[in-house]
Parts: C-alpha cells; sequence; structure tokens
C-alpha cells in the first residue's frame, strides 16, 4: 500500500456519520489527521498497511467527536481544584458552613476560602446564603462562594471589606448588590459582579491554572468532546496567549475556539484583529455581549446594544448575544434585526447563547435573519425541577422548545455551558430526547426530539456556528479525525438508556487521546 496506507483504522463498527449522503458504514480509516475512507468491512485489506493500527469495535458506535459549543474552560478548570458545593452533596446552608469551617481549620488567617456550585433552589432553606451565615463560619478568613451558574457570589462580611464593599457603594453597570432591607447594609449576595471581584480575590497562579486546565480537559476527552467554543466574556488578548501555551504545553488537547468579550473586542481592534484568526487547534471566534435584566431594566441598554452590535457586525465578526429571558431574547433579536437592516451581510451567523425561552412566532424571527441559537440540553435534566417549580406558566410553555426551534428552521447547537453543568454531552442527548429532569419528571414532552437530531446539535450544528463544518460535525473523507467511540448506539437504545452508554475511545486528529480499554 505505501503511502496509501491507513494510519487507524476502526473497523466492524457501527458507524453514523452525520451525513445524509452516506449515513450509515462499518469501518473508518484515517491517515495523519484526516479521515480517508468511510467504508465497509470488505474495504480492510486495501486500506491496511503493514503500519496500520486495526481496532475491531465488535460493533460499537462511532461518532464525529463531540463539540461543546459554549462553555467556560477557566472557570470549569478553577472548579476542580475548589471545593464544591454542588447539589446533591450539599443541601443546606448548614452544610456549607460545615464545609467552610473544615477548609478553615489548618488555614492560616487572612487566606480567602473558595467554593462553588450552591444552588439556593437545591437548599433547605430555600435562599442564598447571607454574609451572617458565613461569618458563623470563619470571621478570619476571607470566603468568596460561587452560585451554580456563575453569575451570583456570596461574600461573608470580612471579604466585603476587602472588595471594598458597603453600604455606600455604587453597584457597576448591570450589578446588583443585594442590601438589608431595614439598614442598606451589603447582605453579601452580589449578582453580575464576577469580574470586580476577580480583581479583588487571588486569583490561581500559573501552575495551578495549568493543572486545572489539565484536569478540565481530561473530563472533555472522557466525554468524547475533541472540540469547545469558549464563551467567557472576560476573554481577552492575554486568555488567548494563556490558551496558546496550554496547548503547547499539552495541557489542553481538544481544540479550543476562543470567544472575545466585547470590552476586549474594543480594546484590540485596532490590533488588526480579523475574523477566524488561528489555525484548527485555537481559532478565534465571536464577540460576545451579556444581555441581562438583573435590575428590572435592560442591560446594556437598547441604543448602547445597538451601537455595540453594529461595531462587532461591521468589523466582520460573529456575535453572540447572550439572552435567556423572552424580553432579551427579544431585544437581541432587535439588535441583530438593526444591523442587519444597516449593512447586510450573508452568512452571518451571528448567534444567541442559551435562548431559554423562546416562542414559536420568535423562533421563525430568528430563523428568517439566520441567527443561530446554541443552547444547553442538559439544563432539562440538572435544572428541570427547580423551572417546574419557579418559571412562571407562561414562560415554562416555551423553555428549551427544542422540536420547535426545527421546526422554525433554526440551526441549533448543544453544550453544557460548564461549569454550570457537567460536560458529558450523553446526558444532554438523554435529556433532549427524553425531556426527563434527574428526579424523573418530564418538563414539556411534546418538546423531545429524535436522538439523531441530539446528536446532530453536538457535532453538525456546533460546527456550523464556528464556521468549520467543512472539517468536523461529519464522518467524511476529508474531514478532521476528530471520532468519539461509544458503547452503543444512541439511536438505537431506548431514551433511559442513552444517559448510561459510555464513552470508549476519544480520537483527536488521528491520535487517540483517550480510551476506556477495548
Amino acid at each position: 500500500m505505501g503511502n496509501l496506507a491507513a494510519d487507524l483504522i476502526l473497523a466492524r463498527g457501527n458507524v453514523l456519520t452525520l451525513n445524509p449522503a452516506c449515513p450509515r458504514a462499518q469501518l473508518v480509516a484515517v491517515k495523519d489527521d484526516m479521515i480517508i475512507s468511510v467504508a465497509a468491512n470488505e474495504a480492510l485489506p486495501a486500506l491496511r498497511g503493514p503500519g496500520t493500527e486495526v481496532i475491531v469495535l465488535n460493533g460499537r458506535t462511532v461518532l464525529p467527536g463531540f463539540h461543546d459549543a459554549h462553555c467556560h474552560l477557566v472557570a470549569f478548570a478553577e472548579s476542580l481544584l475548589v471545593p464544591n458545593l454542588a447539589p446533591p452533596s450539599v443541601n443546606s446552608i448548614s452544610d456549607i458552613q460545615g464545609e467552610i469551617r473544615r477548609l478553615s481549620r489548618n488555614l492560616p488567617p487572612g487566606n480567602w476560602i473558595r467554593a462553588r456550585g450552591y444552588d439556593e433552589f437545591y437548599l433547605t432553606e430555600k435562599r442564598h446564603p447571607t454574609r451572617r451565615d458565613i461569618d458563623e463560619a470563619t470571621t478570619v478568613h476571607p470566603v468568596k462562594l460561587t452560585h451554580r451558574s456563575g453569575h451570583a457570589h456570596v461574600l461573608n462580611s470580612l471579604a466585603l471589606t476587602l472588595a471594598g464593599i458597603s453600604g455606600e457603594t455604587t453597584e457597576p453597570p448591570g450589578a446588583m448588590i443585594e442590601r438589608d432591607l431595614e439598614t442598606g447594609e451589603p447582605n453579601g449576595v452580589l449578582y453580575g459582579m464576577g469580574d470586580y471581584l476577580s480583581n479583588v480575590a487571588p486569583s490561581l497562579n500559573d501552575c495551578e491554572l495549568a493543572r486545572g486546565i489539565g484536569l478540565a480537559g481530561e473530563r472533555l476527552l472522557s466525554s468524547g468532546i475533541t472540540s469547545v467554543q469558549d464563551a467567557s466574556a472576560s476573554n481577552d488578548l492575554r486568555r488567548w496567549r494563556m490558551f496558546r501555551r496550554w496547548k503547547e504545553e499539552g495541557h489542553l488537547k481538544t481544540r479550543v475556539g476562543m470567544m472575545l468579550g466585547v470590552e476586549a473586542f474594543n480594546r484590540h481592534r485596532e490590533e488588526g484583529l480579523l475574523p477566524q484568526t488561528g489555525d484548527n487547534q485555537l481559532r478565534l471566534g465571536a464577540v460576545k455581549i451579556i444581555l441581562d435584566e438583573t435590575r428590572g431594566y435592560l442591560n446594556p441598554p437598547r441604543e448602547e446594544l445597538n451601537r455595540k452590535v453594529m461595531e462587532i457586525h461591521q468589523a466582520g465578526f460573529q456575535v453572540a448575544l447572550h439572552a435567556l429571558e423572552e424580553t432579551t431574547v427579544e431585544a437581541a433579536c432587535l439588535s441583530l434585526e438593526y444591523a442587519l437592516h444597516k449593512l447586510p451581510r450573508r452568512d452571518h451567523r451571528h448567534r444567541i447563547e442559551h435562548c431559554s425561552v423562546c416562542g414559536p412566532e420568535m423562533a421563525k424571527r430568528l430563523a428568517s435573519l439566520g441567527i443561530a441559537v446554541v443552547t444547553q440540553l442538559a439544563f432539562i435534566y440538572y435544572n428541570g425541577e427547580r423551572y417546574r417549580e419557579t418559571v412562571p406558566d407562561e414562560q415554562l410553555r416555551h423553555l428549551y422548545p427544542l422540536a420547535t426551534l426545527i421546526k422554525a428552521g433554526l440551526k441549533v447547537s448543544a453544550s453544557s455551558d460548564a461549569p454550570v453543568v457537567s460536560p458529558e454531552p450523553l446526558t444532554g442527548i438523554y435529556a433532549a430526547v427524553s425531556r426527563t429532569t434527574r428526579a424523573g419528571q418530564k418538563l414539556l414532552p411534546e418538546e423531545c426530539i429524535p436522538p439523531l437530531a441530539a446528536v446532530g446539535m453536538y457535532t453538525q450544528g456546533a460546527a456550523y456556528t464556528s464556521f468549520e463544518e467543512t472539517i468536523k460535525g461529519s464522518i467524511v473523507p476529508g474531514k478532521l479525525a476528530d471520532l468519539v467511540v461509544l458503547s452503543g448506539d444512541p439511536t438505537g437504545v431506548s431514551p433511559e438508556e442513552i444517559k448510561d452508554l459510555q464513552v470508549e475511545i476519544t480520537i483527536i486528529g488521528g491520535e487517540i487521546v483517550w480510551r476506556r480499554g477495548l
């Protein structure tokens, strides 16, 4: 065979290609970092050479490598290095206090204590802990707790003092300091102040962060994730250089598309930044803007939002708008509509991140504008009980309406938003197919989608949103050899069995980067 021989062949498998022209095969052959053949088992002798590694799968399923279209790698790395307060292991404020006391015993006074992942809905008290609650655990260590969402924090009294937050403190735009109704003093609960606090609480040092990135990378590989898009609004050129270093040092094998925060875009756009700068290992993606209504009004205000979106659009970049509620999704749609009317642009692929509440008419409007939706399938599973009990009925009926989005003709991609929830795509696929919560309840079963459609959101859909569908997202000769081998076929088992499937092998660029063992 000479140079035509494959380096690696996956044989006797059940290959789901996500290629409509050839939806199933039995064999995938790889040379260097590319797929060279997708065929029946009979093609094996012609592709095999003396140096070819052949893995006989015995019916196991091969899919394109999973692609998480919206996560936060640095926050995910940090979450693996600090105590985890997530349910179901932490069920009360008393549990949180106990964990803080445990951490404080061997820590000199004045050293920061950090923990993350608590969710007030799943606490017995059904509320956020306050400064007073944490002060009961320690008054000599500054404490910062990060909510599961990443958008709220709780500080004890010492941490508030070090952060310079008092009754006289003016809230930054889009932020909110929760206050005691009688005294007006901060009660320790802060919303939308992550960037502010990052300048107060000490960050992980470079060695700690590299170790966390390595742990995060291993988790991604063990989940079959070969590409991610990092959606952190704080991303800037310094973070870009950090990603490049982590890639070069081998801490992070998963391919990365890095969004740029809008503030960094404004700072750096005169430096010759171009859309899609980078390579197949690290690529610059969309520019992100967060829309919220924490204070009961839109932030950023409509005129400012239109200006920011127009500047990004005019520069040729993709716009990514974080919008959850019906009102913020509407605002995102209007701002993109405004930019596209002022300056029409084909194949812009502007996107709405989350798009949690979206009715059929809004879905049609978004589709007509060519806007993509990047959503979180696994939220149905992990947050379902919270949604059922706290989301008003008129919004609940349009919550993560996957079938509605598909019917409207929208391009939809899937993601985890890790560390908000665990990154495993199989959990998201299960949730999309079954609409079942962790407690076994159904959440809008009429919005169930077929397994292959859910798989497509983690493969083809995600590749589309990053302008990479010509090199990723399906198993086709000439595309990157990014593949995942599963213990079974998510399209051929019952919905309940999907979440129990296991990742057996993860391959990036033809290299086996993780394996359970065959």
